[in-house]
């Protein structure tokens, strides 16, 4: 047995581990502001919710050290029982198992602390500032020794990150039903969070960090990639790429900083401005980004975009410094953009996910800390003056969305000029669901399927890359022209994965597909495996950002127009069917994206081992997990959904779905005495 076995199936060692020094060189999450949030009493019950994971004999030791991180951090982390092991994806046998479907899980949850893929690792956070794999290094370890330990017959159940035990199951049922931020919905605003959080009792798993199926910067590549192709469509920029056409954002974080290797793939001239020069440096180590690039200078910054537009070069300009004064500038110097979006954190926007202008990042950190409600003002100003520039851009012809970050929502809290309606919650601008990718993607089924080999050998990849090409060749062949679109794009991007992108993490991949899609690549790798053409099992998965996982008004559900959108039922229902239709682990989590108490959303994880029960697991459970969005979207008129379940209640018989009827507007007004549409 190696150490690194011992270590996971000792689980929470008896001897008190040596404290871990901080690590000055590690990116660690922001200090979280409890200070008239937690009384004395509040701060006594954290202490002890976080005392209860260790024996009485602890208690003395600890108590203080826990004490002292509560008031340093805002959290209690535990940093002295971070593993001294190098924490990465290992290949699936490395693992101590009886459970192959546990082993699995224990490579994803590694995947998401790996310090290449993780924003904050040593604070177990993944990407989006605070979304948690894990509230504490205490869960980890309790949470792997149980992975370590289970047999097919059990079922381990995690509450926001605390394993609550192991439960008798059978092979069919989950190995892992995880929940993360699962409020009473009058309890579930921000400051609750900075309260519950702080008390050790929920945690904000954003999408994919809380249910270990984050792959690192690849899927929002791919996503980015997506939405800026359909964008150009939409705008009539181009049908296969956007050469010489500007692209202007912001972000290099865990998941926005994709967006310079996806504005090179599509050929756009990408600008993207980032203020933490720490997120900048990571970029560059990634090779996601050119020293060259980069830019502090805004007066060399723009004639080299100029340059770049003329010889319509496929390249990512980084402006370090706030986004503000980039968009700013480009609206002085009357600067053409032909697109535009924003990718701060504003999701977390107590929390430095958006800096004030004026303020370099560690002095705005500074003030953050220092003075809590004037940091909130200058960022409020800041906001202000963003949206100001951009309407002034979009007024030139500019295409501007939302990315689902929250931006349009923060914007609007601030005063900003950002409201088409106020009364009505219509804003200027749409996010890009709204827009681009719930008619065009999701109301057709497409959406982000992914897959990772546990092997973690490139071959495996390569292998799996060959076999989703060949099938999307066949579908190519013989689809309908509404969606050919979309196959092409993704025939692209994985013929051109391996050149477009650095492996950062686990051997994985992602691709836009639908249920049809899905259920075909996947069949595909399950006889791959029983042959032997792939030499370990493979996690199929997706992001939560899909036709079906995720009820948000601003964002996924932003194309449902029926009054649904601010309903969760689709979410919840989608991981309840997930479930008993064959599922490896399921999660359903409060919050992502666009925020807590904003969203819910859900995914899941399925090991395919080559056998027939995987074959008949995979049909079953991904028919399910694209239609059930499909039907919704459908009863909400969208008529790209009608269409697509109509056509798949033909090819499928045990298919019936309820469709509606559309009303006259016209007979609809006069019924309530209201004066015709005109048009």
């Amino acid at each position: 047995m190696t150490e690194f076995q011992k270590a996971i199936l000792e689980g929470i060692p008896d001897t008190l581990p040596v404290p871990k020094p901080y690590d000055p060189n590690v990116s660690h999450a922001p200090k979280r502001g409890i200070d008239g949030v937690l009384s004395d009493k509040d701060r006594a019950l954290a202490l002890k919710n976080a005392l209860r994971y260790f024996p009485a004999h602890q208690h003395k030791v600890l108590a203080p050290e826990f004490a002292e991180e509560l008031e340093r951090y805002g959290r209690i982390y535990m940093y002295r029982f971070r593993p001294d092991y190098e924490m990465y994806a290992r290949p699936i046998d490395e693992y101590p198992h009886q459970s192959h479907q546990a082993a699995a899980i224990m490579l994803m949850i590694q995947n998401n602390l790996d310090p290449k893929v993780a924003k904050h690792p040593h604070e177990l956070i993944t990407y989006g500032g605070n979304g948690a794999v894990f509230q504490n290094w205490a869960q980890y370890r309790l949470v792997m020794q149980y992975l370590a330990q289970m047999t097919d017959e059990q079922t381990l159940v995690l509450y926001s990150g605390h394993p609550l035990g192991l439960f008798p199951s059978h092979p069919e049922a989950p190995r892992v039903v995880v929940t993360n931020g699962m409020m009473i919905p009058n309890y579930s605003t921000k400051e609750d969070w900075n309260k519950y959080n702080a008390l050790g009792v929920t945690s904000y798993g954003q999408m994919t960090a809380g249910s270990f199926m984050y792959i690192g910067p690849q899927g929002i590549v791919h996503g980015t990639t997506i939405t800026l192709l359909n964008a150009g469509r939409k705008m009539g920029l181009g049908d296969k790429d956007l050469r010489g056409k500007v692209f202007v954002t912001s972000g290099l974080g865990g998941m926005s900083g994709a967006q310079t290797i996806a504005a090179e793939v599509t050929g756009a001239v990408g600008i993207v401005a980032e203020i933490d020069p720490d997120a900048v440096q990571q970029r560059l180590t990634d090779g996601y980004i050119k020293a060259e690039n980069v830019f502090t200078d805004l007066n060399a910054l723009l004639p080299r975009i100029e340059e770049a537009r003329a010889g319509k070069e496929a390249v990512a300009l980084v402006y370090q410094g706030n986004v503000v004064e980039l968009w700013e500038r480009l609206a002085k110097d009357e600067v053409r953009v032909e697109l535009g979006s924003d990718q701060t954190s504003l999701h977390n926007i107590e929390g430095m996910g958006y800096a004030p202008a004026g303020y370099t990042f560690e002095e705005a950190k500074r003030l953050l800390d220092k003075d809590p409600v004037q940091f909130m003002s200058e960022v409020r100003d800041t906001l202000r003056r963003h949206v100001k520039a951009i309407n002034t851009m979009a007024e030139r012809g500019m295409y501007f969305w939302d990315y689902g970050n929250a931006f349009l929502k923060e914007a609007g809290n601030s005063g900003a000029d950002i409201w088409l309606d106020e009364t009505e919650g219509h804003f200027r601008y749409p996010s890009y669901v709204e827009d681009i990718m719930g008619p065009m993607c999701f109301d057709y089924g497409f959406g982000p399927f992914r897959w990772v080999c546990t092997s973690g050998t490139m071959e495996d990849l390569q292998r799996t890359d060959e076999i989703a090409a060949e099938i999307l060749r066949e579908m190519l062949a013989e689809a309908p022209e509404d969606i050919r679109p979309q196959l092409r794009d993704n025939l692209n991007w994985i013929e051109g994965a391996e050149d477009n992108l650095p492996v950062v993490g686990s051997k994985s991949r992602i691709l836009y597909a639908d249920a049809e899609g899905r259920i075909r690549i996947a069949r595909a790798f399950n006889k791959a495996i029983a042959r032997g053409e792939l030499c370990a099992p493979v996690v199929l998965g997706r992001d939560h950002h899909d036709v079906s996982g995720t009820d948000s008004p601003y964002r996924e559900t932003a194309n449902i127009y029926d009054g649904s959108q601010f309903t969760a039922d689709m979410a919840v229902h989608n991981v309840i069917g997930d479930a008993f239709r064959g599922a490896t682990w399921i999660s359903l989590h409060n919050g992502g994206g666009v925020g807590w108490g904003e969203v819910m959303n859900g995914g899941f994880g399925m090991v395919i081992d080559g056998t027939p029960e995987s074959d008949r697991r995979l049909e079953s459970m991904l028919f399910w997990d694209v239609n059930n969005g499909i039907a919704r979207r459908s009863w909400a008129r969208n008529r790209g959904a009608m269409s697509t379940i109509q056509r798949t209640m033909q090819a499928y018989p045990g298919l019936r779905v309820t469709l509606p009827t559309i009303a006259d507007d016209n007979l609809v007004e006069e019924a309530l005495g209201l004066t015709a549409r005109e048009g």
